[in-house]
């Protein structure tokens, strides 16, 4: 085979025709196999394309065996996940308690790690989103016996809803907020039972935002 001279033609100069390597060829397989996985393309083209793979050459070969992945699209941009900013606690609450009345916790507390709240033909109002969280996991266990028991947090933190509707509801409503969560947001977890009652909980914008913005809650 004759060997071209520097300076003679292209091919010496593209970095498309050099050679792959067999790790090369692992990776774009590896790339295509997650592909399937994920049902971007079918078993049949995975089969095709991981034998245009391990018969590529050079980069030029591989490239188009991958152009419409994932692993060839341009980054996506993030939204930085602001930091939860609320007023020093001023007091807390073990539990919360309504028989045929109202009873309502917002502003700056401290909620504890443990929190109880019971509605019995009246309603309680647990409003978290200017609050402190003892700990950054805490439970709310919410009982409702033909009451309502309704939960409200900020976009920064994560919910998880656990309870039992007997003849009522027991739910995480529609977000009035996108959640913008990341590994070190709190964790609200609502566990308990609802009687021919509700129990609910809902993320909405800070306290203040006018309600013609976000609609009724």
């Amino acid at each position: 085979m004759a060997i071209e001279k520097a300076g003679d033609g292209h091919a010496g100069h593209d970095p498309a025709q050099l050679r792959v390597s067999d790790e090369d060829r692992h990776k774009v397989a590896e790339i295509l196999r997650v592909a399937a996985g994920e049902g971007r393309i079918d078993f049949e083209e995975l089969d095709e394309r991981l034998e245009a793979t391990f018969a590529a050459k050079t980069y030029a070969d591989l490239v188009p065996i991958t152009v419409d992945l994932p692993a060839h699209a341009p980054p996506i941009a993030r939204t930085p996940i602001p930091r939860r900013e609320v007023l020093p606690a001023t007091n807390t609450h073990d539990s919360s308690w309504s028989v045929m009345g109202e009873c309502k916790r917002q502003g700056a507390w401290l909620v504890p790690a443990h929190h109880t709240a019971f509605a019995m033909m009246g309603s309680v109002l647990l409003d978290l989103r200017a609050a402190t969280f003892a700990e950054r996991d805490v439970t709310i266990t919410a009982n409702a016996v033909m009451g309502e028991v309704k939960v409200l947090v900020d976009a920064g933190t994560h919910v998880v809803v656990d309870g039992v509707p007997i003849m009522g509801e027991f739910h995480q409503a529609k977000d009035k907020t996108p959640a913008l969560l990341d590994a070190n947001s709190p964790v609200v977890r609502v566990k308990g039972m609802a009687l021919m009652g509700s129990v609910s909980v809902q993320r909405l914008p800070a306290p203040g935002t006018p309600k013609k913005i976000i609609g009724r809650y």
